[in-house]
């Protein structure tokens, strides 16, 4: 894709099975220099391994998208490194059974599984958006990529914090598109739809994945690199004229 070689992104949750994994591994295949960036240090540092095996570039580095100190730690290593930050691509969440797995409705959800996942899916990318769009905003330009869930167009019955805080991204990330349009920074959140990522496949049956394929326009259910090729899309100058959107990538989900 045009104007992707030689940049530098972000990929703030990025492991390998993952979407942010398989981001990393499409960005740094369209030559940009890839910041792995997951809490899980040995994760981001094997991406990392087989980016640059790849004879691709790679920079791993943990850090908690819930610490402001963290995230500010991130992106001066970022600069301090590649001296320039052209891509974010915000996917972190907190899939965990003490989380996800607890999320349950608003009538019994604890206030402790509630405040966490805000944490992470919305104070995180707030976090991270506001450590980088000064420098998007000095070089020029920059996209910034934010992802939420088609889950919120459904309104499922439990996940209430996660709904939630990804609902929120809608606001932030339209903010975020107008103060950075008229310099030249795009902000765009992506919507996935049901994704078979490793932990999904491992935590999902074929019956499941069978029923859920019947609400779906498309032959098959998602896989990280369909959202992968959309991150690099965005990034690109393909996509120049595209600001402050919301895309679905669910297959044509007909429940959303």
């Amino acid at each position: 894709m045009k104007g992707l070689n030689d940049k530098v992104a972000i990929v703030a949750g990025a492991a390998p099975g993952n979407i942010g994994g398989a981001a990393a591994l499409r960005l740094a295949a369209e030559g940009m220099k890839v910041v792995v960036a997951d809490y899980n240090q040995a994760a981001a540092g094997a991406l990392a391994d087989e980016i640059r095996s790849s004879g691709g570039t790679a920079l791993p580095v943990a850090f908690d998208i819930t610490d402001e100190g963290s995230v500010k730690h991130l992106i001066d290593v970022t600069t301090a490194t590649y001296h320039r930050v052209d891509g974010l691509f915000n996917v972190a969440a907190d899939l965990s059974p003490r989380a996800f797995g607890s999320d349950t409705d608003v009538t019994d959800v604890s206030v402790d599984v509630w405040r966490h996942t805000l944490d992470v899916n919305l104070t995180g990318y707030f976090y991270m958006i506001r450590h980088t769009l000064a420098i998007m905003i000095s070089q020029g330009g920059g996209s910034i990529i934010n992802t939420m869930s088609s889950s919120v167009w459904m309104g499922e019955t439990n996940h209430v914090a996660y709904q939630s805080s990804k609902s929120g991204l809608i606001g932030l990330t339209r903010h975020t598109a107008s103060l950075g349009g008229k310099h030249g920074v795009r902000t765009n959140l992506l919507s996935p739809g049901v994704i078979l990522t490793k932990a999904a496949l491992s935590a999902t049956t074929e019956e499941w994945r069978a029923e859920i394929l019947k609400g779906v326009r498309s032959p098959r259910l998602g896989f990280p690199e369909d959202i992968a090729g959309v991150v690099a899309f965005l990034f690109s100058d393909d996509a120049l004229y595209i600001n402050g959107q919301s895309l679905l990538v669910d297959g044509g989900a007909n429940f959303t």
